[in-house]
């Protein structure tokens, strides 16, 4: 495995200083999320900023934009860091889409099928010169003209990974990606008995090996120099998981370990309009139930039960920490992966 960390910024200009110290710390790579923030931006300046880490994006949405748009930035962004980016893509949700975004939606799992054809035909047609007839239900490119195609460069379109949940967008993520951005919200479990097959189905369909394939998982992890410290990261993360579990598309991770009711019970309190609503549902998180989803350790034995957890299941592993914490509480996890 290799270890990646979250590029978090309260905005541009502290980019540079924060990407250099992951560098210098020893992370393999970073991910940037599009959430407050445009995720590739951040990812230009860590990239000027270094010359070693992966620059991710973890993830960007792909329905908001079209894929013309995307394939633009990523192949600068490729360009620019030489080789070092790859570009994780998700389809967010309806009501995110149509509402926030104001862009169309329909079937997800083939227009993304779609989307990253489109991508590859566009890219291909910079790279090679071959004309660009790219004609789809979704989405249709046939028009590249001299004046707006960049020129190609030696390190050729980066990686694309998709961000699955489902089998069905996780076995397309087998057939047609560079790589599985799976969600925070899952077990070991659940990624040998659900993830793992719904992606071989995928590779197999495609002719592809496991080889072919990298899997990123952002883990949840509870740590703290202090019982105090660990408490507060606790309370934290099972915040977390109530608000992944209230939501009926994360539902059958629960299902998997027997907790629908306590799926029923967090996405009743999520509907409803108790004052202490997300209170109510952290409490009904429970330590076998925070078990099961992050990490809990002393930060001296993290990469020990990290890798007890997730070794032969996942490629690259970023810790998901839901509250606050100095990047130095995670330097023995660095040190023993580096």
């Amino acid at each position: 495995m290799l270890l990646d960390a979250a590029l978090l910024s309260h905005g541009i200009d502290d980019v540079p200083a924060t990407a250099r110290d992951l560098e210098e710390r020893g992370y393999a790579g970073v991910w940037a999320s599009e959430v407050d923030h445009d995720p590739f931006l951040p990812l230009l300046s860590a990239g000027q900023a270094t010359r070693r880490l992966q620059l991710g994006t973890a993830i960007a949405v792909a329905f908001a934009r079209s894929p013309m748009t995307l394939a633009t930035t990523a192949h600068d962004l490729q360009r620019y860091t030489r080789g070092r980016f790859v570009l994780g893509l998700g389809t967010q949700v309806r009501a995110h889409v149509e509402r926030r975004f104001s862009m169309p939606w329909s079937a997800p799992v083939a227009r993304m099928r779609e989307y990253v054809a489109a991508l590859r035909a566009i890219w291909t047609s910079w790279q090679d010169g071959t004309p660009l007839r790219f004609q789809g239900q979704y989405y249709r490119h046939t028009l590249m003209t001299p004046m707006f195609a960049p020129d190609p460069h030696p390190w050729g379109p980066p990686p694309v990974y998709l961000a699955a949940v489902g089998p069905a967008m996780t076995r397309l993520a087998g057939e047609v990606a560079d790589g599985l951005l799976v969600h925070g919200f899952t077990t070991a479990r659940y990624l040998r008995e659900r993830t793992l097959p719904a992606l071989e189905e995928g590779m197999a369909a495609a002719g592809r090996s496991r080889s072919d394939l990298k899997i990123s998982l952002p883990g949840l992890i509870v740590s703290g120099r202090t019982d105090a410290g660990r408490a507060e990261a606790a309370a934290a993360v099972k915040a977390t998981i109530a608000f992944y579990g209230s939501t009926p598309a994360y539902r059958p991770v629960l299902e998997l370990h027997g907790w629908e009711a306590l799926a029923d019970e967090l996405h009743t309190l999520s509907v409803g309009r108790r004052e202490d609503k997300w209170t109510a549902m952290r409490d009904l998180v429970d330590d076998d139930v925070l078990a099961a989803f992050a990490v809990v350790a002393e930060p001296g034995d993290l990469a020990a039960r990290v890798r007890e957890r997730y070794d032969g299941l996942v490629d690259r592993f970023s810790v998901y920490a839901s509250y606050p914490a100095p990047l130095d509480l995670w330097d023995p996890l660095v040190a023993d992966f580096r």
